[in-house]
């Protein structure tokens, strides 16, 4: 899937988006954290630098007292000596007794108060109304202001920085994806693979191209190990089977001659076939099992054959020719073929492809319908194959679809619907299995086919995309 794909189908984040804004929130963070700190800061310079007053007033009254026996006036006309706290001014009596390790208080009319304790017993107050000595306080608006505009202003460098940043780191990415997204694996040229890696810097991103570079040459590799396995399987199995089959319609043909002319010239009539025929019988529904398997696992390895390579089909030659080519499975079985003309249809599908999916599905019918009927119809852009035969055992039913899984009645391997799964699934159609009153949903989302349960046989459906 291109990278085109990919952000037509899934929500596309940009790496280079997230950089920036992950950097602005950052900055804010800071900013927001840096101006905090500023503004205690100046809150608590304000405050140290009244108590340093305070702590030298206290300590000049403390000298004086000592000298004289009595306590002088404070020096500054803000400062006022208290011994009781009964004796502070009205507005902040009741808070210093109700709180007596509180230092600073807010008065009425913008006042504010620092309360000193000069000598705790007996208790001796230096208190001081310092509005006329704030700095910070009367133009704390003025300051968050600023800090304010300021984050705001870092944070918009910060942003610009980020884009930039952003940009140039996330280009060698976008460089990268470019090199990968147009390059087919199994067309990478050998000089681009040797070059491929040495255009990124010895980074983070140049470590990624020298493992995709790596991984894209074991999949050219892989590839072409799988064309050549494809060429000899094509040849070497084939052919084989080819001769298997042709050599048992012989044997086949030559004994009912023989059969006829016997029979022409004695009153027996024989209605049992021998074990011979019986083991050869077996040996040509082996032979066409193991050629339909074959060729399925063929085609899916093809690229040429993936679903982006449908075009239109007509159904009902396809299934004629699947009926005929299957025919021989229904030698000497009551059973009636019902081809409804629904059938005669044109859908989105690879010829090939379809052919091998109705191979699998009708040999199973054929194979498994002893008597009675099997029924092909066309509905709602869905093929419908359903057969009077045993149906589907319940221990096996949810697992029908996996590799080796077989009823008692089976010959096989129990690779059939498993490869009609994987089929689908590669396709992109949806085929779902109802058996005995139960149904199973099967392989992909695609398609307008939904399962339905019948009480006897079984019935596997296959929808189409439009």
């Amino acid at each position: 899937m291109s990278a085109k794909t990919a952000n037509n189908s899934t929500k596309f984040h940009s790496l280079s988006r997230r950089i920036v804004v992950q950097f602005c929130v950052f900055t804010l963070v800071i900013s927001a954290v840096y101006s905090l700190i500023s503004f205690i800061l100046m809150y608590t310079l304000e405050d140290s630098f009244i108590e340093q007053q305070l702590q030298q007033e206290a300590a000049y009254l403390s000298t004086q007292y000592q000298q004289t026996s009595s306590w002088p006036a404070p020096r500054s006309h803000s400062m006022q000596l208290h011994f009781n706290r009964d004796t502070l001014p009205d507005e902040i009596r009741y808070k210093a007794l109700a709180e007596p390790e509180r230092k600073e208080f807010f008065g009425q009319q913008g006042l504010h108060y620092h309360l000193y304790t000069v000598i705790a017993q007996p208790e001796v107050l230096l208190l001081a109304e310092v509005s006329q000595q704030l700095l910070v306080r009367p133009i704390s608006g003025g300051v968050l202001q600023f800090l304010f505009s300021s984050a705001l202003l870092v944070s918009s460098i910060a942003c610009l920085i980020a884009w930039f940043v952003s940009r140039r780191t996330t280009r060698p990415l976008k460089q990268l994806a470019a090199l990968v997204d147009s390059v087919a694996p199994q067309q990478l040229p050998q000089q681009f693979s040797h070059q491929f890696a040495n255009q990124f810097a010895n980074d983070e991103v140049g470590i990624l191209a020298r493992t995709l570079k790596q991984s894209l040459s074991g999949i050219a590799r892989a590839l072409e190990r799988e064309k050549s396995f494809t060429a000899d399987v094509s040849h070497e199995l084939r052919t084989p089977l080819a001769v298997i089959k042709n050599a048992v319609e012989l044997w086949q043909s030559q004994q009912t001659g023989y059969q006829q002319t016997t029979q022409q010239h004695t009153a027996h009539t024989r209605t049992e076939p021998d074990a011979d025929q019986l083991l050869i019988t077996r040996i040509y529904d082996a032979a066409v099992q193991m050629e339909k398997t074959v060729q399925t696992l063929l085609i899916q390895a093809r690229q040429e054959h993936a679903a982006d390579k449908n075009s239109r089909t007509d159904l009902m030659p396809l299934l004629e020719r699947a009926i005929l080519d299957n025919s021989m499975l229904l030698q000497g079985k009551p059973v009636t073929v019902q081809l409804c003309d629904s059938c005669q249809v044109n859908i989105n599908a690879n010829a090939d492809m379809l052919k091998v999916l109705l191979d699998n599905l009708l040999s199973n019918a054929f194979k498994y319908t002893e008597a009675g009927e099997v029924s092909i119809a066309f509905s709602d852009n869905c093929l419908q194959i359903r057969d009077t035969g045993p149906g589907i055992a319940a221990d096996i039913y949810p697992h029908i679809t996996e590799a080796g899984v077989k009823g008692r009645h089976s010959t096989g391997f129990g690779f059939g619907l498993a490869i009609v799964k994987r089929l689908c699934e590669h396709q992109g159609w949806q085929m779902s299995v109802s058996s005995g009153g139960r149904f199973d949903q099967g392989s992909s989302d695609h398609g307008n086919c939904s399962p339905v349960r019948i009480s006897t046989g079984t019935m596997v459906s296959v929808g189409f995309g439009p």
